[in-house]
């Protein structure tokens, strides 16, 4: 596997005025980013609607990117449930020879014990034929995955390489560096604290604000990563106040409104989500002017 360190980002997808998806839009986004500087892209997250996607319709949003990348950049595809079998099934269907690893969400809304969690990952990983990811976002699953879970699997499942830790709280991820073995790499995914992640000793982030101004952000956990720690702060708080607003009306609204400035992608998003109000997308608007980077 390719090492996933540095800035990942979790990749829109972009759709047309009808919703379908706008092929075109997620070619140049690609190329936006990989120009940018980050350093590897995941594909059908949250942030990508996958839950919105149909088979036909994943399946063309990896093709487009796997052609728009042609091979610069790592990939990471998103494939995960609470449904343990589908999942089994999904990873056994599914053409996994461009990826380099497999991002795979805790499992949401059926809520299960740790003891639940640690098998569901265990099996899992065990039919997978790339490396797995976890993922743990507390705010959307409905439970938390607790470090001493994580330090379990990642000492016990040699397939599991990774944590994407999305619970926004600084000792969990401290917990979670401290505990996991050598080589094992704990992810931020959460753009607030990704550089205090870096900082602590985490391997990078997979960012959503990352792939709307990849220049800064890629810069700022490369500064973090290289402790050039004053610039890191510097561009970290360029960036902040749009962190922020990306997710105050929802993810992806926000960041899809960030391309509707940069003229890379249109706004929409389908339901039950509903696209930025006038409001957010002014002030996110101005909240990009100054950083000069319309596509």
């Amino acid at each position: 596997m390719k090492e996933l360190i540095g800035t990942g980002v979790a990749l829109i997808t972009p759709f047309k005025t009808d919703f379908s998806v706008d092929v075109d839009a997620l070619h140049n986004i690609v190329n936006y980013c990989v120009d940018g500087g980050v350093d590897y892209l995941v594909v059908l997250g949250t942030t990508g609607e996958s839950v919105t996607l149909t088979k036909a319709e994943k399946q063309l949003v990896i093709d487009t990117v796997t052609i728009a990348n042609a091979g610069r950049l790592p990939l990471v595809v998103g494939v995960g449930g609470n449904n343990t079998v589908a999942v089994i099934e999904e990873l056994q269907k599914l053409d996994l020879t461009n990826f380099d690893a497999v991002l795979s969400v805790s499992p949401y809304y059926n809520r299960p014990t740790q003891e639940g969690i640690f098998q569901h990952f265990k099996a899992i990983a065990q039919v997978s034929p790339k490396p797995i990811i976890l993922y743990n976002v507390p705010g959307r699953t409905g439970s938390n995955m607790l470090p001493e879970t994580v330090v379990r699997l990642a000492n016990e499942v040699d397939n599991i390489v990774a944590i994407k830790e999305a619970s926004g709280n600084l000792m969990q991820v401290q917990e979670l560096i401290k505990g996991c073995p050598k080589g094992f790499h704990v992810i931020s995914g959460d753009d607030a604290t990704a550089l205090a992640t870096v900082l602590a000793g985490g391997s990078g982030v997979i960012s959503v604000i990352g792939q709307g101004l990849p220049v800064e952000f890629s810069n700022m956990i490369r500064s973090g990563l290289g402790r050039n720690v004053d610039e890191a702060y510097r561009l970290h708080y360029e960036l902040q106040d749009g962190m922020g607003l990306i997710f105050q009306e929802g993810n992806p609204a926000g960041i899809k409104a960030i391309f509707e400035v940069l003229g890379l992608a249109g706004a929409s998003v389908r339901l039950p989500l509903i696209e930025a109000s006038d409001n957010l997308k002014k002030s996110i608007a101005d909240f990009v002017k100054p950083f000069k980077v319309f596509a």
